[in-house]
């Protein structure tokens, strides 16, 4: 009996230490308004292909006309190289985008470009990254 609470202790203690870490590292569920995506167009600024999180840095002007600096963060470097054949090269400076994706609550300009998100090469029209389930079904509904 004596040995058992130490290792029942030993237990809670590691079940609570290890879901705190989970949340802390995606403590971005909660702060984007994934109900109501916006679209903007922006202008890169910087491009990190880095894991865990890739990010876009990028210029887009407001309502009332004033560029301001956004950021998005995406997947990581290597979940966007295999799903999206992305490389570090694939954003430069001046590139511009229209992007779909939920900003965040507070109304900073901020993305989460992880999921439920579509970024498009605006003079091309070349769609370089589409997580939005809804368009995902569309082609294999279409083929039936």
């Amino acid at each position: 009996m004596m040995t058992r609470i130490p290792v029942a202790v030993c237990t809670a203690l590691t079940l609570t230490l290890t879901s705190a870490t989970a949340f802390a590292h995606h403590g971005f569920a909660g702060r984007y308004d994934e109900e109501h995506p916006v679209t903007v167009q922006a202008t890169v600024v910087e491009f990190q292909f880095t894991n865990p999180h890739s990010v876009i840095v990028f210029d887009a002007k407001d309502a009332s006309g004033k560029t301001e600096r956004w950021q998005a963060e995406l997947g990581g470097a290597s979940a966007l190289r295999r799903v999206d054949g992305w490389t570090q090269t694939m954003l430069k400076a001046g590139d511009k985008l229209t992007i779909i994706g939920p900003q965040a609550k507070n109304g900073a300009p901020d993305m989460n470009l992880s999921h439920e998100s579509k970024i498009t090469m605006t003079a091309t029209g070349k769609v370089i990254h589409n997580s939005i389930k809804a368009e995902q079904a569309a082609p294999a509904a279409a083929a039936n």
